[in-house]
């Protein structure tokens, strides 16, 4: 089998970047919705913060099922109808006027869409590349550094020449035609074109074959460091929608303008495309596990720092340091799981550590809505944060390989 000229993964690797830059992107900004929902509306921040935290539950639960959809009829088709009910859910929150439809439009069909959005470019990347996967991952996912860094300033500008209601109408027609129309460009695997992972010839390395190997899912689940790969990533959401959600209504109540917290948002899209870049290199020299303690030890030094951030310079110093972290984290996710686990079940697998991470980041924004409600301060909500990044790290270091016997 002759190299071809231009290999097809680069497409894949495309799509998961656009992919991830608009849904994340808009999701993340929903943040930048939350002081004009409050002022609306009046209602609480743990309110506001519920219906985040119920679309990533709905995302969470769909996305084990995601995952074998995705091993067994490929991406395209199940692209497809994520990208319809993501758009469909920001259009429909234009109409908003209760909370039911609050938690129905945003948690509950969001949701069903926000279910793709991760698992289905990154397992299909896991699939086309081997010996490059941890850059093609890192590459793709610095399409979310990108959504997070462009789509909140898009929006601030948005909501402030054109309110919220007309900002969602286009914000999701716009999310809706691009995802389903990147949706298209998607593969199952190298195979069904008759390639070789990364575009491979048939006497390069064996690791580059396309045969699947590796664990069956009742296998992985008997494993202890599955589950502790299931907590870490609990974990990892955890801290990232206490800040998604919280870090620009904190960032007001400081002192602060909207346009320049939404611009803090923004920075930590921006840096995290570093973040990503950089961890997608290193996992191919260093390995995924070393690559989080890494990310884990700036993780919480970016959240120690919270805790004394009271001007904007504190601010911007803890976007870079966070967003390079968590950029990392979300990057190593996938090839953790190949690696671990093989690509038999990786769908799967994904699937079930993605719902683990969706049961954190649905927990931490509503915790600390109601710590805020509670004390009118995120400081609670901060160190808690922080502590439970320092549990992560613990786990990680005591993660050791394991064998498919």
């Amino acid at each position: 089998m002759k190299r071809p000229k231009y290999f097809y993964g680069y497409n894949i690797v495309a799509s998961g970047f656009g992919i991830q830059a608009v849904g994340i992107g808009i999701f993340v900004a929903f943040g930048v919705f939350f002081k004009p929902l409050l002022a609306d509306f009046g209602w609480s921040r743990a309110t506001l913060s519920g219906a985040q935290s119920l679309a990533l539950l709905i995302a969470g639960f769909l996305g084990i099922l995601v995952g074998r959809l995705n091993d067994r009829f490929g991406p395209r088709i199940v692209m497809t109808v994520a990208g319809f009910f993501f758009g469909l859910g920001l259009l429909l929150m234009s109409g908003l006027n209760n909370v039911w439809q609050l938690y129905l439009f945003y948690g509950v069909v969001v949701g069903i869409g926000l279910s793709s959005i991760d698992i289905i470019p990154l397992s299909t990347i896991a699939r086309w590349f081997v010996r490059r996967r941890g850059m093609m991952t890192g590459v793709a996912k610095v399409g979310t550094g990108t959504g997070q860094f462009v789509i909140p300033l898009v929006a601030s500008i948005l909501i402030a020449a054109y309110g919220w209601r007309n900002s969602y109408v286009i914000i999701g027609a716009v999310a809706m035609v691009l995802l389903i129309s990147i949706g298209q460009l998607l593969r199952r695997d190298p195979a069904g074109k008759g390639l070789l992972p990364d575009g491979d010839r048939e006497s390069q390395t064996e690791s580059s074959k396309p045969a699947e190997t590796g664990f069956y899912l009742h296998e992985a689940l008997r494993t202890r460091q599955f589950w502790t790969i299931c907590l870490a990533y609990l974990a990892t959401m955890f801290c990232l929608l206490i800040i998604m959600v919280h870090i620009v209504p904190h960032a007001t109540d400081i002192g602060i303008s909207s346009t320049t917290a939404a611009g803090i948002l923004s920075a930590i899209g921006g840096i995290s495309m570093a973040g990503r870049f950089v961890t997608g290199i290193a996992i191919d020299r260093i390995g995924n596990r070393r690559s989080m303690i890494i990310c884990f030890v700036l993780l919480i030094l970016a959240l120690l720092w919270l805790q004394l951030a009271k001007e904007l310079w504190m601010l911007s110093l803890f976007a870079v340091v966070y967003g390079f972290a968590h950029g990392g984290l979300f990057t190593v996710i996938s090839p953790i799981v190949a690696e671990y686990f093989g690509l038999r079940m990786h769908g799967a697998l994904f699937g079930i550590v993605f719902f683990s991470s969706m049961v954190g980041g649905a927990a931490g924004p509503v915790i600390a809505g109601h710590i805020f409600d509670t004390t009118q301060s995120y400081s609670l909500a901060f160190w808690i944060c922080t502590a439970v990044a320092a549990i992560a790290l613990g786990l990680i270091l005591f993660l050791r390989q394991i064998k498919n016997t």
